[in-house]
């Protein structure tokens, strides 16, 4: 296998050799190779629209995040550790519910060509933007879908009971219960700050789709123009409170082959790629004027069943299953060296990983046994839908699809491969059409309820995150004990307890924690690896 992947990777500098001859002989669309002021992001795929509330896609996150917004409280990208942001101190009552912040004065919004802003941020912002999202009777709350699938998979609406402006600048949040989770839940990529003087405005305008369309936040950059499928442009936000390093303008070069980004990182069209494939990574290492950082993922790649179907809603169909396939082979054939095989939804990285979880051996033979004892018999056809994007948790699902049929031809299943475009995809898989699907998740914070409720809850069903359209009374009861305590140890043990449920059931297989990758020029500095979400360019400026 090793001496195979060599052969790839000649196949693959041949590739992109070829590759950056037809990219030299391109056209310039956006910005010149010798624009010093300027930052081209090689991005893998259109967003769906330009606000994280509405959409958990990496594609729709990157593009929004952290350029166009700000939320209360960050994540410290290096320590993990929260941090202040919109909010600049915040207190917590002794019982757990009270949650009282302070806001920082003189943040301005963007000026954009249909809106200007006449104050600057303020409590009326906070509720606003949260009360879109958990209040129904909200002006916007419909408006673009009325779909909030991170903060409905973990059920914040029903957590919060009140949101309180005190004043201008101090904002109060209380909740029905304590949840150890909330303050990270809150620095989020999806916890985003809006105007509501620009949702004003906009009502006054009956225009209210353009609050998702051309957004207005307080981040670094604000938007300038949006071409599907070719490139989003964005434009210094000149009165950013942050005192960071910003860039004249900052473009996202929508490129959706891989082989294609590399390339054009090579013939530096582009100064960041979004995902290299694993294939392509010793060929940037061979690349003296190329940079590629690497850190362990916040992530899982999972094969998902869809519960609600017989006979996936059968644990032992489940279980058979996940003893057809070869899981390291899987990992060797997809990821090269770029993942660990996955035991539990977390990572190793997570304090409630647990090493010695139970795993299924591959044994086709007991596969086949325990199939035919469950009344499924040889000629059994099912789907395998496949992601039709790179992503770092699977950055190959139709080929990974491809080998997972392979195995289950050896025990007499049939399999159909089924993809379609990305919005298409993910719009058919929450309407339950799937059987299985190879998918995963990866984490917008370091607490591990982050995995385990938008994955695996009740709630998460109808928010689109359950990709096994799995609920268990049992399960839930597990995990949203684990939050009724603040000290780890504690919590420690409940999510135990769900790791050994889950691999009884097994409403999913683990299949790979992969590292994730940034590659960029040189030139390029301040560029660090988010492991908690989107890209941020705050920060980022080039030689």
């Amino acid at each position: 296998m090793k001496t195979w992947n060599k052969i790839k990777y000649s196949i693959q500098t041949i590739t992109v050799f070829i590759l950056c001859i037809v990219c030299s002989a391109c056209d310039e669309l956006l910005v010149s190779h010798g624009d010093q002021d300027g930052i081209i992001y090689c991005s893998e795929g259109s967003p769906a629209n330009f606000n994280p509330q509405l959409d958990t896609s990496g594609t729709t996150v990157d593009a929004s995040s952290h350029q166009i917004y700000d939320r209360l409280i960050d994540f410290d990208p290096i320590t993990g550790d929260i941090i202040p942001a919109l909010a600049t101190s915040w207190v917590i009552s002794k019982d757990g519910k009270t949650y009282t912040f302070q806001l920082r004065k003189n943040v301005s919004f963007h000026s954009t060509r249909i809106f200007t802003p006449s104050r600057t941020v303020n409590a009326d912002d906070i509720l606003f933007s949260f009360n879109r999202w958990r209040l129904a009777a909200h002006p916007y709350h419909h408006i673009s879908g009325g779909k909030y699938p991170y903060t409905d998979s973990l059920g914040l609406s029903k957590l919060i009971k009140d949101i309180k402006r005190l004043n201008g600048y101090r904002v109060e949040i209380t909740l029905n219960k304590r949840e150890s989770s909330f303050l990270a839940n809150l620095a989020t990529d999806f916890a985003v700050i809006l105007s509501a003087e620009y949702g004003d405005t906009l009502i006054t305008r009956n225009q209210q789709e353009l609050i998702d369309q051309q957004p207005v936040g307080t981040g670094p950059y604000k938007l300038l123009s949006f071409h599907q499928d070719r490139y989003i442009k964005f434009t210094q936000h000149e009165k950013y409170w942050r005192e960071i390093d910003l860039t004249n303008q900052l473009i996202f070069d929508i490129t959706s082959s891989s082989s294609l980004r590399l390339a054009k990182l090579l013939t530096s069209e582009c100064d960041v790629i979004a995902l290299p494939a694993h294939s392509e990574l010793e060929v940037i290492r061979q690349q003296k004027n190329l940079t590629l950082d690497e850190i362990p993922g916040l992530n899982i790649g999972f094969w998902a069943f869809n519960t609600t179907r017989p006979p996936f809603d059968n644990p032992e169909v489940r279980k058979a299953l996940a003893m057809a396939i070869d899981r390291n082979a899987l990992i060797e054939a997809i990821y090269f060296d770029g993942a660990i095989a996955a035991k539990n939804l977390v990572p190793p990285t997570s304090w409630a990983y647990q090493s010695d979880i139970k795993t299924l051996s591959y044994n086709p033979i007991a596969a086949k046994k325990i199939l035919r004892e469950q009344g499924i018999e040889e000629g059994f056809s099912m789907t395998v839908w496949a992601m039709p994007v790179e992503r770092a948790y699977n950055p190959n699902a139709i080929k990974m699809a491809e080998l997972i049929r392979a195995y289950l031809q050896n025990i007499g299943i049939q399999v159909n491969i089924v993809t379609y475009e990305w919005s298409t995809f993910r719009k058919n898989l929450t309407k339950g059409m799937h059987d299985s699907v190879l998918i995963g998740w990866s984490a917008d914070n370091g607490d591990p309820d982050n995995f385990y409720r938008p994955l695996l809850s009740c709630d998460s069903i109808k928010s689109g995150t359950n990709r096994a359209m799995w609920c268990s009374k049992e399960y839930d009861k597990l995990i949203n004990q684990a939050l009724d305590y603040e000290y780890i140890d504690e919590r420690a043990y409940f999510y135990a307890k769900a790791n050994e449920y889950l691999a009884d059931k097994m409403p999913l297989i683990p299949i790979a924690h992969a590292t994730q990758y940034q590659a960029y020029n040189n030139k390029v500095t301040g560029l660090i690896i988010n492991p908690y979400g989107g890209i941020r360019f705050g920060g980022v400026s080039k030689k």
